[in-house]
């Protein structure tokens, strides 16, 4: 018989989770950062419009990480920390200054891409280990992230 976590999950079943739900905070975390980062270079005819919406994506970001570290807590593990740490395992990368409003949208499709990738495995996996409350979470993330996909495109093709 498996052993059950706090909240009765399978431990084993969790343990690849949170490993899982650790590599979707590294990639918010370098995200986030990328995101605080367009906002403050961000130049030219769409600054008021962008500046604006970086601010909202990075705000949002922010209380995403949040809820992944307690997420990873609740389940029974610990969520990294350290930057370094985020940066190995991130597959979106530290950007440069990016000051081109559509290089920067650009960037933040490309990681949209990433995280919608990664949360859609870790519902595989939650599925499987019986876990709802991540479930929710994910699909939650998943169907405000596709709609933002759209917009973020229209700009890029406007």
């Amino acid at each position: 018989m498996s052993e059950k976590n706090l909240i009765g999950l399978d431990s084993e079943k969790t343990k690849k989770l949170a490993d899982h739900l650790n590599v979707l905070l590294a990639n918010y975390s370098v995200f986030y950062q990328n995101t605080r980062g367009y906002h403050w270079n961000i130049k030219g005819d769409s600054f008021f419009v962008l500046h604006e919406k970086f601010e909202e994506l990075y705000d949002d970001l922010k209380v995403k990480i949040d809820e992944i570290a307690e997420r990873i807590l609740t389940v029974g593990y610990t969520p990294d920390h350290q930057y370094s740490k985020y940066v190995e395992l991130s597959e979106i990368s530290e950007s440069g200054k990016v000051t081109d409003g559509k290089a920067a949208v650009k960037e933040v499709l490309d990681a949209f891409y990433v995280t919608l990738k990664i949360q859609r495995e870790i519902l595989e996996i939650s599925d499987d280990a019986n876990d709802e409350g991540t479930n929710a979470l994910m699909s939650d993330y998943i169907s405000e992230q596709e709609k933002l996909v759209w917009m973020y495109a229209s700009y890029v093709n406007k």
